[in-house]
């Protein structure tokens, strides 16, 4: 091998990637299925190197654009979607899409708990400069978790104010404890709030969960899905971007939100990145596939070592994230340290917790990845508070991502030796 990884890592390795074979089995079987979806819809919308072509300036005409909407409208069961590079990330995808269904006065409620950290400055729940929603008149409130899980009885009874315009579900357990939603416990949420408020738009933050199921939310009940594209759907290719998809009206007030009222999905050029787009969303089912194999094989390996994992070696997934929980800063630094040193790209640097923009601590990130942020790209991060806890994600292939894995461990135990 190239790399110093001792005889008792790879012993470990080799046990973990026994036990774990039957859910890489099932796993393959979810990728395959996402891809004959992906396959035919490509097929179906009769996808030609024509629209490959980029456009520059105001983006006039620009087939590929449109029809890649028509395509991510198709996959995600939606009425209309908006898939463009000018989203700078899921963040910016959320808050226009926010934006676009809410006015002044209306309500807006989170239905699991706070939100991901970067938004609660989007919504005005922190105060991280002006243009937020509570700017703009838009009052907001939480469903907080019971016992770590979602809260139905709370949830009815939030949602049952009529200035409730809007309900966020985060499916992705972002840096909080709890365990990330299915589809199915999506689509009991959307449920209630259906039952109780049937006028407002229900909104699902689908970052991290794209493909690793072979539905998605709308076709769960939400009215509208929005996930970046340096996640799951791009498939590692894409270099930046969002995408929102669902209920036309919905997809068309974030549009205008995010150029302007009167242009909407118009405008926006590609500047020659419609190729990587659509190449990254034919290979996401795929990519996504190997980065959950990644995020199985951590787990298992970590729960030999004795730590414990959420979710467990042996549990359905239902995103991309892996949680591992160290209790103390200094191991879980040495693991980040080890998976940056996996990295193709930055791996002789050291990562230090610091404090980084919309986030209330530091935070330690270890990310050598071709395309900045990529977090389907092997990376792993963490708020430095307790119960110190590492949140794991990617991994363009497994083979990588294992050694990624295995070289964190070897330097989580030459730590602990020191």
């Amino acid at each position: 091998m190239t790399f110093q990884i001792s005889a008792r890592v790879l012993a470990l390795a080799r046990q973990a990637q026994t036990e774990v074979r039957d859910h890489f089995d099932r796993i393959d079987s979810i990728a395959e299925a996402n891809t004959q979806k992906v396959l035919a819809s490509f097929q179906r919308h009769r996808v030609a190197e024509s629209y490959f072509a980029g456009t520059t300036g105001y983006g006039y005409d620009d087939i590929g654009r449109d029809k890649l909407d028509e395509i991510y409208a198709d996959l995600f069961d939606a009425e209309d979607a908006l898939v463009r590079l000018q989203f700078v990330n899921g963040t910016h995808a959320i808050t226009c899409a926010l934006f676009g269904a809410l006015q002044s006065g209306d309500v807006l409620v989170s239905a699991v708990g706070a939100p991901y950290d970067t938004l609660l400055g989007a919504i005005g729940v922190v105060d991280k400069g002006p243009g937020s929603l509570k700017d703009y008149g838009v009052a907001y409130r939480q469903v907080d978790l019971v016992d770590d899980a979602p809260d139905p009885a709370g949830l009815a009874e939030a949602v049952a104010d009529p200035k409730v315009k809007a309900v966020l579900i985060q499916r992705s357990k972002g840096y909080s404890t709890r365990s990330s939603l299915s589809v199915d416990e999506i689509g009991a949420l959307c449920a209630v709030v259906r039952k109780h408020n049937p006028h407002a738009a229900i909104l699902v933050d689908n970052c991290y969960g794209e493909f690793v199921e072979t539905r998605e939310p709308i076709q769960a009940g939400a009215d509208l899905v929005v996930g970046s594209l340096i996640k799951n759907p791009g498939g590692g290719l894409a270099p930046t971007g969002g995408y929102i998809a669902g209920r036309r009206d919905l997809v068309e007030g974030a549009a205008m939100r995010l150029t302007t009222p009167g242009i909407g999905k118009e405008c926006g050029c590609t500047l020659g990145h419609n190729r990587s787009l659509y190449q990254g969303l034919f290979l996401a089912p795929h990519t996504t596939a190997q980065a959950v194999k990644t995020a199985v094989f951590a787990a298992k390996i970590m729960e030999l070592l004795g730590y414990r994992t959420e979710p467990a070696s042996d549990a359905v997934r239902h995103d991309i994230i892996q949680m591992i929980h160290f209790g103390t800063p200094e191991p879980l630094k040495q693991f980040c340290r080890g998976i940056q040193f996996g990295a193709p790209v930055d791996s002789y640097v050291t990562p230090e917790p610091w404090d980084m923009p919309g986030y209330d601590c530091p935070v330690i990130m270890a990310a050598g990845a071709f395309i900045q942020g990529a977090s389907i790209e092997l990376s792993c991060d963490a708020p430095m508070r307790p119960p110190y806890t590492a949140y794991l994600q990617g991994g363009l292939t497994y083979e990588s991502g294992k050694a990624g894995i295995l070289l964190a461990v070897e330097a989580l135990l030459n730590g602990k030796q020191d």
